[in-house]
């Protein structure tokens, strides 16, 4: 930004005094944005006069400082935002995610300073580790360090190491991944992945849940779907398109394969979500052929569902011919419109 460009005419010969000016605007619109209701543009006035500097001036330099509030901002709520409960698994180099070890973090992060505690537990057994850490964050990568082992049980194969752990959030996926070594233990290294979790991180020796959550989750890493937070909140924001039908067929268009297939991954990632299909016609011909034919185009949906793994006790049907249109019947383009199948989830 050019500055100096924001300074009017008069007042590039009183710059002298622009350094003083910079302190008090930044001060009370400090106050400002705290206590909007006081009346401070006034007082800024009051003091450009005592400077010599325009209220013109004054007012710009109001926009500029209003800007770098949330430049810290923005910063700050970035490194918040991995803070609370992740729950996944690591994998030692060379061994599968069904032999993993289960992690759980519990971080707390404030300015860039990271501390909490880590949970390891050993599938569908009462074993297991918590240990202390601390470590940084910058943007969406952490650096983590296990500093002591506060509680564990110790089973004599089991060696539980200080881990030193790298992790960055992927925002397209949501979960939060990277590589381990140890401080203490020799040849020890190997992945990381976990997500958010609304779970209670457990303190105490027993676990607060069963390990069945560690089934679904490698479930989902197989399927490829994205952490439970993104796919809760793709479901939210999931928008609807209806699906066109040329006249009198119930062929999908190529067109709508992309979105159908979308949908597919939404419902897939949420196992108590279904889906109603129902299908509708123009005006042209008999209430009769048109209930059919609109019979026909959501069964056609539903097999473009199926055929790509989709359950069918997922899916719902029903179909209304030429009895809900959604436009007139007047004009091809209007026919067109009503030519379709709607869907929403139930």
């Amino acid at each position: 930004m050019d500055f100096e460009s924001l300074i009017p005419e008069k007042d590039k010969s009183e710059s002298v005094r622009i350094n003083n000016v910079f302190m008090i605007v930044f001060f009370v619109l400090s106050i400002y944005e705290c206590n909007p209701e006081l009346d401070v543009f006034i007082k800024l006035i009051d003091f450009s006069e005592h400077f010599l500097i325009s209220s013109e001036y004054i007012y710009n330099m109001m926009q500029i400082f209003r800007i770098i509030p949330f430049l810290f901002l923005s910063h700050f709520v970035l490194s918040q935002n991995l803070s609370g409960v992740w729950r996944g698994a690591m994998m030692q180099n060379g061994t599968k995610m069904e032999k993993a070890t289960l992690i759980y973090f519990d971080l707390s992060i404030n300015d860039g300073t990271v501390e909490g505690n880590t949970r390891n537990e050993i599938y569908n057994t009462e074993t297991f580790a918590i240990k202390k850490l601390k470590g940084t964050a910058k943007d969406n990568s952490l650096e983590l360090k296990e500093i002591v082992v506060a509680k564990k049980t110790s089973p004599s194969r089991i060696q539980w190491c200080r881990l030193i752990c790298s992790l960055k959030y992927n925002k397209v996926t949501g979960y939060l991944e990277g590589s381990y070594t140890s401080s203490d233990c020799r040849n020890v290294a190997g992945t990381i992945i976990v997500y958010r979790t609304d779970a209670t991180f457990a303190m105490e020796e027993k676990p607060t849940e069963s390990h069945h959550w560690f089934d679904v989750f490698q479930t989902d890493i197989q399927k490829g779907f994205k952490a439970p937070e993104i796919r809760k909140k793709e479901r939210e924001n999931f928008e609807f398109e209806p699906i066109y039908f040329d006249y009198d067929k119930a062929e999908i268009r190529p067109e709508h394969y992309a979105f159908l297939s979308s949908m597919i991954k939404v419902v897939e990632g949420h196992t108590d979500l279904r889906v109603k299909v129902t299908g509708h016609t123009d005006a042209d011909g008999s209430d009769a052929y048109n209930d059919d034919l609109s019979k026909r185009r959501a069964e056609a949906i539903i097999k473009f569902f199926t055929d790509r793994g989709l359950s069918r006790d997922r899916l719902e049907f029903d179909f209304k011919g030429e009895k809900q249109p959604v436009d007139n019947n007047d004009t091809p383009e209007g026919k067109q419109r009503n030519r379709r199948v709607d869907f929403e989830f139930i």
